[in-house]
């Protein structure tokens, strides 16, 4: 089947999610939807079925044009792309990536792929590769076993609050304007997010809660009525993504993040073949906080690439 690269208007967005949702690679931030909220537009490699016009496979590449060209990006709150597909032929097969024709079409790129995704043996120049990392949780087994599993300090601090006499209060809410004021006043600074970040966010939030997959948990302080932290959460199909998050001095010290993803596991604890992702663990601190859930660190790839200007081409 031919491999076509395509602009933002010859896609059919129907096709596309046909695909996207039911492909073998479980990656919410791939369907249409998602895709426009944090990005907007995007151009794909896509592999057409020529009798149908059904998508057999899909590489979303988001673009922005910059003064020096059109440049591949990886948008906000989109950790994983890549190649998604219902079979293991065509674009789903590594060897298949027509990976050396993306800068004669693009002057820069970076891409983050899914974590099911295998690079080819060979990544030509100017093509380089970056091995990143996320943590995942399988969700499959019952909570008292998974419970099990995490390290002895959280279990303790679990204990703690079981017995405290007003420990946080853990709620489930749809409103995502008090976790994003509290990370503003706690995190947003040193994340470097800004205004346009957060409108992108909100864009997210409204598209996930309009097609019920949005789980916002909040933990408050039962005495002062002070929120200590906040988790959204995305359900999509198999996976269970651990997407934002925030949390006061005083919620750190009264183990509040811990109370919100316990909660997390607890509601979904015996779904068969459900994984939590926690989307993240290049920062240690961060990678150990999930690793004493019991989560184990999987690796997926990012390419990048940077076209010389034409200027330069002659140099060897």
């Amino acid at each position: 089947m031919p491999i076509r690269l395509l602009r933002y208007s010859e896609l059919d967005l129907a096709a596309w999610d046909a695909c996207v949702n039911s492909a073998r690679q479980v990656v919410p931030y791939a369907a249409s939807w998602w895709l426009g909220a944090t990005a907007g537009r995007w151009d794909a490699l896509v592999e057409v079925e020529e009798a149908t016009g059904r998508y057999l496979a899909v590489w979303p590449m988001p673009v922005k044009r910059r003064p020096w060209g059109r440049e591949v990006y990886q948008p906000p709150f989109t950790q994983q792309l890549g190649v998604l597909s219902g079979g293991d032929i065509g674009l789903a097969a590594p060897e298949n990536w027509p990976l050396g024709t993306l800068p004669t079409h693009y002057t820069r790129g970076y891409l983050q792929l899914n974590d099911q995704n295998h690079l080819p043996a060979a990544v030509p120049l100017p093509l380089a590769v970056q091995q990143r990392q996320t943590y995942l949780l399988p969700l499959q087994q019952s909570y008292a076993v998974i419970r099990a599993g995490y390290c002895a300090d959280y279990r303790r601090r679990l204990r703690l609050q079981a017995a405290a006499e007003l420990p946080p209060l853990v709620a489930e809410t749809q409103d995502i304007e008090p976790l994003l004021t509290l990370f503003q006043q706690t995190q947003g600074p040193a994340a470097g997010l800004q205004a346009r970040h957060y409108a992108t966010l909100r864009r997210l939030v409204q598209a996930l809660a309009a097609r019920q997959l949005l789980e916002i948990r909040v933990a408050w302080q039962p005495e002062t009525g002070e929120l200590l932290a906040g988790a959204l959460f995305v359900l999509y199909r198999t996976r269970l993504v651990y997407l934002f998050a925030a949390a006061s001095v005083q919620g750190k010290k009264a183990a509040a993040p811990l109370l919100l993803v316990d909660a997390a596991i607890r509601a979904h604890a015996g779904t068969p073949g459900l994984v939590l992702d926690f989307e993240g663990g290049m920062i240690p601190s961060i990678a150990r906080f999930f690793a004493n859930f019991g989560a184990a660190p999987v690796p997926y790839a990012a390419l990048s690439f940077t076209q010389r200007p034409w200027y330069l081409k002659w140099m060897r």
